[in-house]
């Protein structure tokens, strides 16, 4: 619908939507805008090309998509991606990344991970924690690429049998033993993968709580994640949110943020019960 807006807009003024409110918007509340009037995966697409132009990496934003999206839906922001900026959405994460964090991106971007069948090897799942355990808590230093391959080929359903299996071998959990045996945006992308595996909506909920909590406004992480969910599983993830927190979304939006912008938020969040 929004999208139906833009085109008939151009239709009707020969104008570019997008560009007219670039000029007549500014600050938080022009972002918010702007991200609604872009089609769901060509938004995903330049947020992802914003993260990696320009001097710096926003790592965190292409951890957050990459490892919460499908495979279906992967594919179709590389195709947007392409489709925009005339680039390969692999090939420019290769460029802008290095080392480790570079091989779980694209392994990410791979969407090796579906599995709809939800058969799961209770073998292969012992096997790949036993891996995982050799691979770092057993050895001196780590070997990235076991733990890699193991979050980003198996499928969720795999993967929590594994965690399970991984618990009783090292008395502890897998995040505890990726904490302890990898640091900065490798440990990121792989806490990520886990908190997607486990629940994919408490991920997005604590990704909310956190763009609001404490001194100032992550708003980029709020608008990206308000207005790519708001079509998918806002639902899922408000209820999540309470249950977590103790206190809706919306009355946090309303605590953190002011204006048009509040008031937007609030109209694509819904009431919270």
């Amino acid at each position: 619908q929004r999208q139906q807006i833009a085109k008939s807009f151009k239709a009707q003024f020969g104008k570019d939507l997008i560009e007219t409110l670039k000029s007549e918007l500014s600050g938080k509340f022009e972002r918010l805008i702007i991200a609604l009037m872009y089609p769901p995966y060509r938004y995903e697409a330049k947020e992802l090309y914003d993260a990696m132009k320009g001097i710096g990496t926003k790592e965190g934003v292409i951890i957050e998509i990459l490892a919460s999206r499908t495979k279906n839906q992967l594919q179709e922001i590389m195709k947007a991606y392409e489709e925009d900026y005339g680039s390969n959405l692999e090939e420019d994460i290769k460029a802008d990344t290095s080392g480790y964090l570079e091989r779980i991106l694209v392994c990410l971007l791979q969407g090796s991970r579906d599995d709809l069948s939800g058969y799961v090897d209770p073998g292969l799942a012992l096997q790949d924690a036993q891996d995982l355990y050799a691979a770092g808590e057993k050895i001196c230093g780590t070997d990235e690429m076991k733990f890699i391959t193991i979050l980003c080929t198996r499928s969720a359903t795999h993967l929590m049998r594994v965690f399970e299996e991984y618990e009783k071998i090292a008395n502890k959990s897998i995040e505890d033993s990726i904490k302890s045996e990898t640091h900065g945006s490798l440990e990121e992308a792989m806490l990520t993968v886990v908190k997607c595996t486990r629940n994919l909506h408490s991920y997005f909920a604590e990704r909310l709580y956190y763009a609001m909590k404490g001194a100032g406004t992550l708003d980029g992480t709020l608008i990206r994640n308000i207005v790519s969910r708001s079509e998918i599983d806002l639902n899922l993830i408000k209820n999540q949110f309470k249950k977590m927190y103790g206190k809706t979304l919306s009355s946090m939006i309303m605590e953190d943020t002011s204006g048009d912008y509040k008031n937007a938020l609030l109209n694509l969040v819904g009431s919270d019960l």
